[in-house]
C-alpha cells in the first residue's frame, strides 16, 4: 500500500508499471529460480522515504516487480535525476551505505578534480579567492560519479535487470511530469544566479507550477546508458558530449571521464547505546563527525541529565562539543587516497573522553582556544589553526538524500549531489543534464571559507583526481545485527549535526520518529565565533532566544535545515518518516 501523499498515481507512473510488468515478463524464464534462491521475508513490509512522490512511485514498481533495497535504490537515484533536477542528478556524485544480507558495505561515488585542476585555480594574481568562481559554470565542476556508482551497486547487489531500474525515469524524461510550486521556485532562484552566466535557461525556463516538463535529451541519455551500462556515460557518446561542452568552458576531458572509478571503502563503524553505527569514511568528514558528537555526548551524561531537548543549556552543550568537532574537521580530514586520515585515533573512546573532559556546563569556550585536538607532529602535518572568517553562508538544501529497506531486512542509505541548487548551472547540450559545482567543497585555500562558511587545510586542498572532502553522511544503525534505522539529509556542513539531533530525538528523549525528525534542530561550527543556527520555529524575540543569549550567543536564522529521510525498524515492522520541511513522501510495500 502507498501511503496518503502517493494516493494520486500519474498517467506516468502507470506506463512505467506496464513498462516494467512487460520487462519482467520477458526474464520470466530467469524468475522461478531467482524466487527459490530468496530467504523468507525479514519484515511485513518494504519502505521508501525519499524526496519526491515521483521516486516513490518508481520505487514501488521495482520492489513490486521482486527488486530489492539496492535496485530501488538505484531507481530512485535516476528518477531524481529526471523529477527532482535541483539536486537529483547523474552529473555529480555520493556516497552510499549499505547493509545486505547482513553486513554492511560503503560505496564512494564522489566526484574528482580534472586532471587540468591546480591549487590555485580559484585564486586571483594577488592571491585571493575569486568569489563565484568554485560556484557558477564549467570550472566549477568536477568528474561526475553518479552513474558509475549506481552501476556498481546494482552489478554486485541488485537482483533485477539494469534496464529494469532505469525505465520509471526514462518514462518521466520522455513523457513528462507536473512541476510543483517548491521546483518552481528553487528555478525561479536559480535563474536569478545563472542568468547570462550559463545555458541554464535554455533547459529549464519551463519549469512553471502544473506544467508537464518534458526533457527528451535526458530521456535519449538515459537510454543509451541503459543500453550500454556505464560505460556509455564515461567513454560513449555522453562522455563526447560533456568534453565537447566543457572544451573552452570546463577542464574535465574525455580521459578524466574514462578513469573515473567509484571506490568501496571500508565503512565507519561503532559501537553507540547498544546499537552499531555504520556510516561514511573519508572522504566524508561526517561520519566521523557523527561518532565524535555521539560518543561525546554519552561522556557528558551527567552535564545532560535532566536537561530537557532545545533547552539553553541542551543548545549550549551540543554546541560545545560541535565547536570540537569542526576544528577536528578542518584539520584532519580529507580524500583518504591522498592523505592518511586518522579515522580510528578521531572516534577513539579515550581521545573524545578526553575532548568531552574540556567542556564547561555553565561557560561558552573562547574560540581561540579550541584546536584540533590529535598530537600532529605524529601526524606529519602542520596545524594551521583556526582561520579568520568573517561570516557565514546561510544553509542551503542542494543535496538529496533518500532511504530504503526491503522485505529481506537489507537497507540503503544514499546521499548524492551536485551541491548547490542545480549545481554549476552548466546543462551539457546534447545530453540534458546539469553538471555540478562540487569543486567548491575542496579548500580553494587552505583558510577561506567555502559557500558553507567552512574552512579546510591542505588536507582538502585542490589536486588533480583527488575527491573533496564532504559533510554527507548516508547512516545505518543495526542492532543485534538487525536494521534498527535508515536515515541521512542534505544540508551541507549541517548534515551530521542534523542526523545527530535526530537520533538523540529518537533514542535519548525517546521520541516517536514523526516527533523526532519534525522537532527544531540548530547548529554550530565553530566559525562564525558562538553563532547557533536555527530555524525559526521558536520566535527570535521569544524566551528561549533571549536565554540563549544570555549564555554569550548569537543567534542567525535559517530558513531550512535539512530533509531527513529516515525509516526505523523495529521487530518485523519498518516505519518510514519524510521531513515536513521538504517534499518528500513516504511509501511501504506489503
Amino acid at each position: 500500500m502507498i501511503l496518503d501523499r502517493l494516493s494520486r498515481s500519474s498517467g506516468v507512473a502507470r506506463w512505467c508499471a506496464c513498462a516494467l510488468l512487460a520487462t519482467v515478463t520477458a526474464f520470466a524464464g530467469t524468475a522461478p529460480a531467482l524466487a527459490k534462491r530468496a530467504p523468507a521475508p525479514a519484515l511485513d513490509s518494504a519502505a521508501v522515504a525519499v524526496a519526491d512522490r515521483y521516486s516513490a512511485q518508481a520505487a514501488e514498481q521495482i520492489l513490486r516487480a521482486g527488486g530489492n533495497a539496492v535496485d530501488a535504490a538505484v531507481a530512485i537515484a535516476f528518477t531524481l535525476a529526471v523529477t527532482y533536477p535541483e539536486a537529483g542528478n547523474i552529473g555529480g556524485g555520493g556516497f552510499m551505505t549499505l547493509y545486505v544480507d547482513g553486513k554492511p558495505y560503503f560505496l564512494d561515488y564522489r566526484e574528482r578534480a580534472p586532471q587540468a585542476a591546480t591549487r590555485e585555480m580559484y585564486l586571483d594574481n594577488k592571491g585571493k579567492v575569486v568569489p563565484g568562481a568554485s560556484l557558477i559554470g564549467g570550472r566549477s565542476a568536477g568528474v561526475p560519479g553518479t552513474v558509475m556508482g549506481m552501476w556498481e551497486a546494482q552489478r554486485r547487489f541488485g537482483k533485477l535487470k539494469w534496464k529494469q531500474v532505469l525505465a520509471p525515469a526514462i518514462a518521466y524524461a520522455s513523457d513528462g511530469f507536473e512541476v510543483d510550486e517548491q521546483l518552481q521556485s528553487r528555478r525561479d532562484k536559480a535563474h536569478a544566479e545563472f542568468a547570462g552566466k550559463t545555458n541554464f535557461d535554455a533547459y529549464f525556463s519551463g519549469l512553471n507550477r502544473g506544467a508537464t516538463f518534458r526533457q527528451p535529451e535526458l530521456a535519449a541519455t538515459l537510454t543509451r546508458i541503459a543500453d550500454d551500462g556505464a560505460t556509455e556515460f564515461y567513454t560513449g557518446q555522453t562522455a563526447d558530449l560533456i568534453a565537447e561542452a566543457m572544451r573552452g568552458h570546463g577542464l574535465i576531458s574525455k580521459d578524466d571521464l574514462a578513469a573515473y572509478r567509484a571506490v568501496w571503502r571500508e565503512p565507519v563503524q561503532a559501537d553507540w547505546n547498544g546499537y552499531r553505527v555504520i556510516t561514511a569514511p573519508p572522504p566524508s568528514s561526517g561520519g566521523i563527525g557523527l561518532v565524535q558528537m555521539l560518543r561525546m555526548k554519552s561522556d557528558l551524561a551527567p552535564a545532560f541529565e535532566g536537561v530537557p531537548v532545545n533547552s539553553p543549556k541542551y543548545i549550549h552543550l551540543v554546541a560545545e562539543i560541535e565547536k570540537r568537532v569542526f576544528a577536528d574537521r578542518a584539520e584532519y580530514l580529507g580524500d583518504p587516497d591522498f592523505y592518511k586520515v586518522p579515522v580510528a585515533r578521531l572516534i577513539d573512546p579515550a581521545y573524545l573522553q578526553k575532548r568531552a573532559d574540556e567542556i564547561s556546563p555553565d561557560h561558552i569556550s573562547v574560540t581561540k582556544n579550541i584546536r584540533p585536538g590529535l598530537d600532529v607532529s605524529a601526524l606529519g602535518v602542520q596545524s594551521g589553526g583556526n582561520a579568520d572568517v568573517a561570516g557565514s553562508m546561510p544553509e542551503k538544501a542542494e543535496t538529496t538524500h533518500y532511504s530504503v529497506v526491503d522485505k529481506w531486512g537489507n537497507a540503503v542509505s544514499n546521499t548524492y549531489t551536485i551541491n548547490g541548487y542545480f549545481g554549476s548551472g552548466v546543462v551539457v547540450p546534447g545530453a540534458g543534464f546539469l553538471l555540478n559545482d562540487e569543486m567548491d567543497d575542496f579548500a580553494a585555500k587552505p583558510g577561506v571559507a567555502n559557500m558553507f562558511g567552512v574552512v579546510g587545510s591542505d588536507a582538502n586542498a585542490i589536486a588533480p583526481g583527488k575527491r573533496p572532502l564532504s559533510s554527507m553522511s548516508p547512516t545505518i544503525l543495526t542492532r543485534d545485527g538487525k536494521v534498527a534505522l535508515v536515515i541521512g539529509t542534505p544540508g551541507g556542513s549541517r548534515i551530521f549535526t542534523s542526523i545527530f539531533q535526530v537520533i538523540e530525538n529518537l533514542y535519548g528523549f525517546h521520541m516517536s520518529l514523526d516527533g523526532a525528525v519534525a522537532q527544531m534542530r540548530f547548529h554550530h561550527q565553530l566559525l562564525p565565533e558562538n553563532t547557533i543556527f536555527w530555524e525559526p520555529y521558536a520566535p527570535l524575540d521569544g524566551d528561549l532566544a533571549k536565554q540563549v543569549e544570555a549564555l554569550g550567543y548569537k543567534l542567525q536564522a535559517q530558513s531550512f535545515n535539512g530533509d531527513i529521510q529516515a525509516i526505523q525498524v523495529e521487530g518485523r515492522t519498518a516505519t518510514p518518516m519524510a521531513d515536513p520541511r521538504g517534499r518528500g513522501v513516504t511509501l511501504i510495500v506489503k
